[in-house]
């Protein structure tokens, strides 16, 4: 059995189907068992006793949601100091609005949430460009929903993006099976 904890927080809930397709694609993977919790609710001892975590944000000015963040500086910083994560598989995926065809800054928020990923000494799934639904809701990072229209318009997340959402979770759960048991060195 291979743990995967999904973290995520959502404005308008766009993010959260999002994170339910991630869940719904992990939970495809034959003995993986999925946990789905907002940031605020996250402890270490969820973060430690899971194989891989995924964590998905909506973009607010180019960047994470507050709650995620708080989330990185009050329980990854512990786990960091004591080596913790070392191994485990991280992902990310995100949603936004704003101008730009991405939905306002979600490259950025994906690369810095990967970056707080890899300072925890975490293996980095990223989404490769055959995914399924990636051409429409997908960045190299990992998967992204454009939750807007051009004017800005509230329309919600298309099928594609939670195409590839779930394709990325099934990936992910994949890897962490793969990785479980595996010695790292701290």
């Amino acid at each position: 059995m291979s743990r995967i904890l999904i973290i995520y927080e959502s404005d308008y809930g766009n993010t959260k189907k999002m994170a339910e397709a991630v869940a719904s694609g992990a939970e495809s993977v034959p003995g993986t068992i999925v946990s789905l919790k907002q940031a605020g609710e996250v402890t270490a001892d969820d973060m430690t006793k899971s194989d891989g975590v995924i964590i998905g944000t909506p973009v607010h000015m180019g960047s994470m949601d507050h709650r995620i963040k708080t989330f990185i500086d009050t329980v990854c910083g512990g786990l960091w100091m004591e080596n913790k994560m070392v191994g485990k598989v991280g992902a990310v995926f995100a949603t936004g609005s704003g101008y730009g065809g991405g939905g306002g800054g979600a490259e950025l928020t994906l690369l810095s949430l990967l970056n707080n990923l890899a300072e925890l000494g975490m293996v980095l799934v990223p989404l490769p460009k055959n995914t399924k639904g990636y051409e429409y809701g997908g960045l190299q990072w990992g998967p992204c929903g454009r939750s807007a229209g051009l004017h800005m318009e509230q329309d919600g997340i298309k099928d594609e993006s939670l195409t590839a959402a779930c394709h990325h979770g099934a990936n992910v759960a994949r890897i962490a099976a793969t990785l479980k048991g595996t010695a790292f060195f701290a």
